[in-house]
């Protein structure tokens, strides 16, 4: 009996040291550096890639260089904040308030932002190649050397303040 005992003590033990690395850290990681971000609005290079973000007021955050790939952010406040050289590849921006965002070199190729608000944003050298900005709204925004190669711009509002035709 006291053999049997042994053996699943060892069998336990051996599963409580190999399931951490079998278990998927990242997702823990990612949860953790999401209540940070949501704590003091800082996230600088941080991976927040496919994060629920949808609704969240981030307003004058700092995510510099932050990887937000796949990311959920429909319909959050990001008014003010700062996501340059940001990875927003395929993220979900769509109703998200990006006013006066500065958006130095960020990637937001494939990403869908639709009815977006970037007034007044800064997208110096951003790339939007085959983004989504139906009905978006660009009024006085910097798109100095953005690349917006294939990207819809239907129905959106432009820096100049003339709408898009469809």
């Amino acid at each position: 009996m006291r053999f049997t005992y042994s053996f699943t003590a060892s069998i336990f033990t051996v599963f409580c040291l190999t399931v951490p690395v079998f278990a998927k850290p990242s997702s823990m990681e990612r949860l953790k550096t999401v209540q940070r971000l949501l704590t003091t609005y800082e996230c600088q290079a941080c991976d927040l890639s496919e994060a629920n973000l949808s609704d969240a007021d981030l307003s004058e955050s700092d995510l510099q260089g932050a990887n937000l790939q796949g990311a959920n952010l429909q319909d959050a406040n990001l008014r003010g904040a700062i996501l340059s050289g940001a990875n927003l590849i395929g993220a979900n921006l769509e109703g998200a308030n990006l006013s006066g965002a500065i958006l130095h070199g960020t990637t937001m190729r494939q990403a869908n932002l639709k009815n977006v608000d970037l007034s007044w944003a800064d997208l110096y050298q951003a790339y939007m190649e085959e983004a989504k900005l139906n009905g978006a709204n660009l009024s006085n925004a910097n798109i100095n050397q953005a690349k917006l190669d294939q990207t819809d711009l239907c129905g959106a509002t432009l820096p100049d303040g003339k709408k898009r035709d469809c």
